[in-house]
């Protein structure tokens, strides 16, 4: 005995007082001058939205047409909004079973398209159709989610104006469900945040159905008084909008309540009010409703004459409301029928195109064969002439090769070695940047809502929220700036790997940079063997000062010593069993002498006696074709003793492990 609120949502517009006073006969003027088929869409929906009401069948008709013509051009979003607007005319037609159909397929193209507001509003549409049917359960899965959707909406996109009104129109309707499963606190609860709504956006259109539930609760409660005050607002509410359709549904619960009191003049009286207010505007759903409900106080009082009157005139409402079973059918036939057919137009446009790429891939082969057939020709005669004079260049290529080949080689075994480390380095970079690259993106995210909260505070005058979130907004670009540095670090350590030496001394922490390549060397193994674990250990003094070195030379002789290290672990873990658990440490430590050193360890295969005078010479290495160059400890070692007068000292025992000594003076 009352109206859902908001009947289902028009996904084409949420029409205004202003909208729903356009008359039928402008409309269909405005229709027939549309030139483009974006004016037709639009005024085929505004004419629909005056019949969705009263004449529901003339609504899926309009609705059929304008998914024609979203189909034609190929609208998706359009195609949907037709779809959720003839699904919204089957529900006031009472089936359910049709409507939802059409509000899935409305749903899986929003999905498609990603259109989350479209999204929003179908599982908005679809509790509804499951409330309206009476399976309040099943309605309460699909308003909640959209409540929920339309939270993240308003808070991603400032929602203002008319899709404003979605707040009272999705809470309103989890409140009314709630009531009708006899809930009435948690149903209040939803109707007073869906007032408050009303309130604030001064919505006229859809606060009357907001009262009228909450009489509705009042009156489960047994408080008649609450309930008869909050309809009799709801009545001034829909008069002032000359809203015929939601008067009729307010007298009626105002009917329903005398009836319950034992007032049966005053439920008579309100019953005929709403149905003078149905029939008035052709609202034959609610016509039913009142007509059922005089039929039923006129039976109660054994007036039968005036019982049957009303039987009569429920009956003949009802037949011709149930009637266009027919006529939907038909509807559905014709529309499925011109679905069929564009979907056969496109299947034959898509053969056609099909045909002509066939026929421009022939024609291109064509081509490219004549090309072929002349390339070849001028290849062969050029091929003669570079015989008469590759003897004479063949001379002189070998005397200038000979005199730039010992250069050569040299700068290239060089190169060949910076490179090797260099992509075990790059490899390690794409795991260890992106955490402080995860680091700037999160704050960075969360100061922009941190903003959005300040602009919402600034226009309340709230300073002290305004100094908190501006203190917020301190310490997050505090650590933006933190991890920023350290991602540049990376990236600059990287290039200098790659460049040749400036010799230019720099104050670093060599903390920091053993810690930043011991990880990048982990993750470069890591990257060309996913199989290779280790236990990476550090034992820093915290207390060595910065030193004066050339960092990008340093950061050569790390790489790898580090390199050597896990390299040593993972061969031994392919035939170790499986309670071996390879570690590398790396130490630093201040000297007494007044220098500093690193420490590097492992319980790797280790370096056998034979062998160990040798691995410091350029080229020997034990590494297996195409693994090594031989030049990295060779290098290592220059770098240390020659250019920085340290010591490099090598401890190992075969089977067991190595210990590399890094001693280099402070400046």
């Amino acid at each position: 005995m009352k109206k859902n609120l908001a009947l289902a949502l028009l996904i084409f517009t949420i029409f205004t007082a202003a909208a729903q006073r356009k008359t039928i006969d402008s409309l269909k003027l405005v229709l027939r001058k549309a030139v483009t088929d974006t004016d037709k869409f639009n005024a085929l929906h505004d004419l629909g939205g005056l019949y969705i009401s009263s004449f529901p069948d003339s609504a899926i008709l309009i609705g059929q047409q304008a998914f024609l013509l979203a189909k034609k051009n190929n609208r998706a979003k359009n195609e949907a909004n037709a779809l959720n607007f003839m699904a919204n005319a089957y529900v006031n037609m009472g089936d359910y079973a049709s409507s939802l159909q059409y509000y899935f397929k409305a749903l899986r193209i929003y999905e498609r398209i990603n259109f989350q507001l479209g999204i929003m509003q179908i599982n908005n549409n679809i509790g509804n159709a499951y409330m309206q049917k009476g399976d309040y359960q099943k309605a309460l899965l699909y308003f909640l989610p959209a409540r929920k959707q339309l939270q993240d909406y308003s808070r991603r996109h400032q929602v203002q104006g008319r899709y404003r009104q979605l707040n009272p129109i999705v809470i309103g309707n989890i409140g009314e469900t709630y009531m009708d499963l006899q809930k009435a606190d948690s149903a209040k609860y939803y109707l007073d945040e869906a007032y408050k709504f009303d309130r604030e956006i001064d919505d006229r259109v859809y606060i009357g159905n907001v009262l009228r539930d909450l009489g509705e609760v009042e009156g489960l409660k047994g408080n008649t008084k609450g309930a008869l005050q909050y309809f009799r607002q709801a009545l001034v509410s829909d008069k002032a909008i000359d809203d015929g359709q939601n008067l009729s549904v307010a007298y009626l619960s105002i009917a329903a309540l005398y009836h319950q009191n034992k007032l049966p003049d005053s439920a008579v009286y309100y019953g005929q009010r709403a149905l003078d207010a149905a029939t008035g505007g052709n609202f034959k759903p609610d016509a039913l409703n009142a007509g059922k409900a005089l039929y039923s106080y006129y039976d109660e009082a054994h007036n039968q004459a005036q019982a049957f009157k009303y039987f009569k005139l429920s009956t003949a409402i009802k037949d011709s409301l149930y009637s266009q079973d027919k006529v939907k059918q038909l509807l559905t036939l014709d529309f499925n029928e011109k679905q069929r057919q564009l979907e056969l137009q496109a299947a034959q446009k898509e053969a056609q195109k099909e045909a002509q790429n066939r026929l421009r891939t022939y024609v291109f082969s064509g081509g490219l064969g004549v090309v072929l057939l002349l390339a070849l020709i001028f290849w062969l005669n050029g091929r003669q002439r570079q015989k008469a004079n590759k003897l004479l260049r063949r001379q002189k290529a070998d005397i200038e090769t000979a005199m730039s080949q010992l250069k050569l080689t040299q700068n290239r075994l060089i190169q060949s070695e910076k490179m090797a480390s260099l992509g075990e380095l790059t490899a390690g970079i794409a795991h260890e940047i992106q955490n402080p690259l995860n680091f700037v993106n999160n704050f960075s995210e969360v100061n922009r809502e941190l903003l959005a909260e300040m602009n919402e505070e600034i226009d309340k005058g709230n300073l002290d929220e305004i100094r908190a979130i501006a203190n917020d907004l301190i310490q997050n670009e505090e650590k933006i700036a933190h991890h920023g540095k350290r991602a540049d670090f990376i990236v600059k350590g990287m290039l200098q790997h790659s460049r040749n030496s400036t010799g230019e001394r720099q104050l670093t922490n060599i903390n920091t940079l053993a810690d930043e390549f011991f990880k990048l060397s982990y993750q470069g193994l890591r990257a060309k063997d996913k199989t290779f674990n280790s236990e990476l250990i550090t034992h820093f003094d915290l207390d060595l000062p910065k030193v004066n070195v050339v960092q990008q030379d340093m950061g050569r002789v790390f790489l790898n010593l580090f390199n050597n290290a896990f390299y040593a672990v993972n061969q031994k873990a392919k035939t170790a069993g499986e309670d071996y658990q390879p570690e590398v440490t790396v130490t630093t430590f201040a000297s007494p002498a007044g220098g500093w050193g690193l420490k590097v360890q492992d319980n790797g295969v280790g370096i056998p006696d034979a062998i160990k005078e040798k691995i410091l010479q350029p080229f020997f290495t034990t590494k297996p074709t195409g693994e090594g160059t031989g030049l990295g400890l060779s290098l290592s070692y220059d770098i240390l003793v020659k250019g920085n007068n340290g010591t490099l000292d090598i401890n190992s025992k075969e089977g067991e492990g190595s210990e590399f000594i890094v001693r280099l003076p402070l400046n």
